[in-house]
């Protein structure tokens, strides 16, 4: 790949977590858009298209390490580049 532009495509499980197994850091290079159910969310932290899943943290509940815990919304998903 000579282009310099060239974006990886978006993989149908995609997390924000490094620790992840399903994150991809090629794809966090580039600003990344999420839709569930045709609105454009800003605050997902991991997503699948073909299970129609998006995790988003909650507002208050936090795990033992302090870390925000996730809530799983379903619908339809859509991931792209912004």
């Amino acid at each position: 790949m000579s282009d310099n532009n060239a974006k990886p495509e978006l993989p149908d499980h995609l997390s924000g977590n490094p620790r992840s197994p399903h994150f991809v850091k090629e794809c966090f290079e580039h600003h990344i858009g999420i839709r569930l159910n045709g609105k454009e969310r800003t605050d997902v932290e991991e997503y699948c298209v073909s299970e129609g899943w998006v995790k988003i943290p909650s507002p208050k509940a936090k795990d033992r390490w302090g870390n925000p815990m996730l809530i799983k919304l379903k619908g339809e998903v859509e991931a792209f580049y912004k």
